[in-house]
């Protein structure tokens, strides 16, 4: 019997497929909500996300390479604290990833609802008051039917579309860039002093970064890492991949910001001030005001493109993440089955294209789907700390690719960073995320006490830290500041000052309720780790 050859995925392949994930919706109009939300500073404000989400991503970048396995993310915290807090890191990370594929489809039907050209008229009536029509509806499943059949064929389709189409979402941004700068760049845009730069205060940079899109457009750094099985030289090619599609990325992000605060006519600052400014196509708008037609014709097709792409690419690390939950035996068998040729999970892809549909019929537009992805993302995030340094102390043997010195004291501050993100996310979306994340619970308490019986307080006590923790940070997100939708009882800065110290315990407390061994799998996924 002839075998067959398992196709690899490339470094390069690897990055496209990252900067794929990436580069999505969030360019498009992140810049323009960061500006009117915090005025020239908004460009802290993405240095900000950029430095959150490498902090977490350099944790997650040990796991992996340590760990080199198809949808690994999903696995982690289970080698090192059990079970029950691997499954709801697991869930909670599946549930942004989940909510990805649809947001991208919306996005690009929301685009599409806004073309200019007269022959597109047929398009204006996907969108109304913000949420997708009926007419809207059926063509957000067809693009996310798309998404799914073009990852079903095989591993090689995938990369060789989302390389082609990273390659354009690349060139666009960077030609955007160049042109707002050389046509209509403004330096006294970015004011003065202090003041003039920071117009609306320190808080609203922190604002920003939760409600403008910045930590959702940096997230997707976990798309290498969960792909990590099927990559070339997984044990150095992970560690790159992620590095370089996060640098590539913020270099991309922030420029944007720089060349959109830059392009604003100065009169228009003078009428109402950066909270005025509210462009519907932000970067196309700019570019028709500039005289640029041509480049608001190709800035219109990227609007389809860039969400396309992203879509595509996430359908692929969906169906991985839930394909590997299904190893602990909490979800049923032949969510994990791969298809034997192509050696790729089509029935997780199935299942995840059947929920992203009831997704997009309960949630109509891309703010809305957009917060459930930022805060059920970086509560996953949370325990990607904890696990790298629970593991350090409990197996200082296993092997490392990538084990900086630096990580005993990161792994804390990207805790606590991961924890300032959520409190931005701001009350009610902080419980609400939480409360999607607990539905999860009945699935895994129902194969646990149907067929595995582990002992509940071995369990217990190692996931206690995180379930205690979601009570808090629901408490501090409806007892906290009022720019943040609390109740003001704790008073801006001082609400930051609770979550740093309080968020350091938590820590502390997770790293030391580890279990007593790695668990098994883990150390024979470890084994085929080559230094």
């Amino acid at each position: 019997m002839k075998k067959l050859k398992v196709q690899k995925i490339s470094l390069f392949s690897g990055i496209m497929l990252a900067l794929n994930s990436l580069i999505g919706s969030g360019w498009l109009f992140g810049a323009g909500t960061a500006a009117r939300v915090a005025g020239p500073a908004a460009i802290i404000s993405w240095v900000l996300g950029a430095v959150i989400i490498i902090s977490i991503a350099l944790t997650y970048v040990e796991l992996g390479a340590m760990f080199p396995e198809s949808g690994g993310m999903s696995r982690y915290a289970q080698y090192s604290h059990g079970q029950l807090l691997g499954f709801i890191a697991a869930w909670a990370n599946w549930i942004s990833l989940i909510t990805l594929v649809p947001m991208e489809a919306v996005a690009s039907v929301q685009y599409m609802s806004s073309w200019p050209w007269s022959w597109a008229n047929w398009t204006h009536h996907f969108m109304k008051n913000g949420n997708i029509t009926g007419a809207g509806m059926w063509v957000v499943i067809l693009f996310m039917l798309v998404f799914t059949l073009i990852n079903f064929w095989s591993v090689k389709l995938m990369t060789r579309f989302t390389n082609l189409i990273s390659v354009f979402k690349i060139v666009l941004p960077s030609l955007t860039i160049l042109m707002l700068v050389v046509v209509g760049f403004h330096p006294a845009n970015f004011g003065h002093s202090v003041g003039t730069f920071m117009p609306y205060g320190s808080r609203s940079i922190f604002e920003a970064t939760a409600v403008s899109g910045i930590i959702m457009s940096y997230d997707a750094f976990q798309t290498i890492i969960n792909m990590g099985g099927e990559m070339v030289n997984p044990h150095k090619n992970i560690v790159r991949g992620v590095l370089i599609s996060m640098i590539i990325t913020a270099v991309i992000y922030i420029m944007l910001q720089v060349a959109f605060i830059g392009a604003i006519d100065p009169a228009m600052l003078t009428k109402g001030g950066w909270h005025g400014i509210n462009f519907t196509s932000p970067f196309a708008d700019i570019a028709i005001l500039l005289g640029m037609n041509w480049l608001a014709i190709l800035l219109y097709m990227d609007a389809f493109v860039s969400p396309f792409g992203t879509g595509v690419a996430f359908v692929a690390t969906a169906s991985r993440a839930l394909a590997a939950m299904t190893h602990t035996k909490h979800l049923p068998q032949w969510l994990g089955r791969l298809a034997r040729r192509y050696m790729i999970p089509r029935f997780a892809m199935v299942a995840d294209f059947v929920l992203a549909v009831i997704l997009v019929n309960t949630f109509r537009n891309w703010s809305l789907l957009a917060t459930v992805i930022t805060g059920s993302t970086l509560i996953a995030y949370l325990t990607g700390p904890v696990t790298v340094m629970a593991l350090r102390k409990m197996r200082p043997d296993l092997k490392r690719p990538f084990a900086p010195k630096y990580m005993s004291w990161l792994a804390p501050v990207a805790f606590v960073l991961a924890s300032l993100a959520i409190y931005w996310t701001m009350w009610p979306t902080t419980i609400q995320v939480i409360l999607v994340i607990t539905l999860g619970l009945p699935i895994y308490l129902y194969y646990e006490f149907c067929y595995h019986h582990t002992a509940w307080g071995i369990q217990l006590k190692s996931s206690a830290w995180l379930l205690c923790y979601l009570i808090f940070i629901s408490i501090m997100s409806y007892a906290g500041s009022e720019g943040f939708g609390g109740q003001d009882w704790v008073k801006y800065p001082w609400d930051f000052v609770v979550i740093i110290v309080v968020s350091l315990l938590f820590y502390w407390w997770g790293t030391h309720s580890h279990l007593p061994e790695v668990d098994h799998v883990a150390e024979e996924v470890n084994q085929r780790v080559k230094l």
